[in-house]
């Protein structure tokens, strides 16, 4: 039975840390989510706890899931030995304003979760504790063209059964923006699942073809984000820029652009060579600004 916890509380795209006083005897000075002991069981008990270290009210907080026990080193010291404990994760939802450190905690920190494993000191595994009940995004390195096809064969990989099946529930989702040439990200617990489903770990599985790694580390969720929203067509694109036309009747042509129509995607331009000024309306994707306006 295990004999603590640990509690991740996530609002939006951050995961709050706490950071261990000075003065205690066990991991002083180390980041940790919110520590208890206890029966992780009992979630009314664990809400009270992170009501208590966080100042967060209880009514605030949303229980999500937990994971599986971990043993954790404590309280090795130059006359005593460590001690091996039992601790549960569980994540919580909850709101980020009025946070303040009590009980053992002297600091806290919303922090981006791919960032966890950046920290100097922690708790031992704490970013495979906060893996077993949410996920880290990773980025795996792919051939130019063959994103869209190595996509496709993870999530054929995960569908069937054999070797493969005791990770289909590791792997959350896996993206392939369409903008972006030679990766595909996938959101799992742990980066060894990712490197299993594309056969980089182990012999049990094939490696998959045009698909060359997994990039060190979790991403952080602020540095990807952008990648994955589709930016609009017109996005860049001023009156005054002047373009060149590159598909249609008049493409190789330079032209000024004359207006701009966000809602349809669409830029008005002028022909540069042409002896009567035309206005022609494109679409932005068929443009390409070769000189910005001062």
């Amino acid at each position: 039975m295990s004999e603590a916890f640990v509690a991740f509380v996530r609002s939006e795209d951050r995961v709050l840390l706490m950071q261990r006083s000075d003065d205690i005897g066990d991991l002083p000075g180390a980041w940790d989510g919110v520590y208890g002991a206890g029966d992780p069981d009992d979630i009314e008990a664990v809400t009270a706890r992170i009501s208590e270290c966080t100042g967060i009210d209880s009514d605030a907080l949303t229980y999500v899931r937990s994971g599986a026990a971990r043993g954790i080193s404590f309280g090795k010291t130059s006359s005593a030995p460590a001690r091996l404990v039992e601790v549960t994760p569980l994540l919580f939802l909850g709101d980020k304003a009025d946070i303040s450190a009590k009980t053992i905690y002297k600091n806290c920190e919303w922090i981006d979760p791919g960032r966890i494993g950046e920290k100097e000191y922690s708790m031992p595994r704490l970013s495979e504790l906060y893996g077993d009940v949410a996920s880290f995004l990773y980025i795996l390195k792919t051939s130019i063209g063959q994103e869209q096809n190595v996509a496709k064969e993870i999530r054929a990989r995960l569908s069937g059964t054999g070797s493969l099946e005791d990770i289909q529930d590791e792997i959350f989702s896996v993206l392939q923006p369409q903008h972006m040439k030679g990766y595909v990200f996938v959101e799992a617990s742990a980066k060894h699942h990712v490197e299993k489903v594309i056969g980089r770990t182990g012999m049990s599985t094939t490696p998959m073809k045009n698909c060359r790694k997994v990039l060190d580390g979790e991403s952080p969720l602020e540095d990807v984000l952008p990648y994955l929203e589709p930016k609009a067509a017109t996005a860049g694109i001023e009156e005054g820029c002047i373009v060149e036309i590159t598909g249609g009747a008049f493409r190789g042509q330079s032209a000024r652009v004359v207006r701009v129509t966000e809602s349809k995607e669409e830029v008005t331009v002028e022909l540069y060579e042409a002896l009567v000024p035309v206005a022609l309306t494109v679409r932005a994707d068929q443009v390409r600004v070769t000189q910005r306006v001062e």
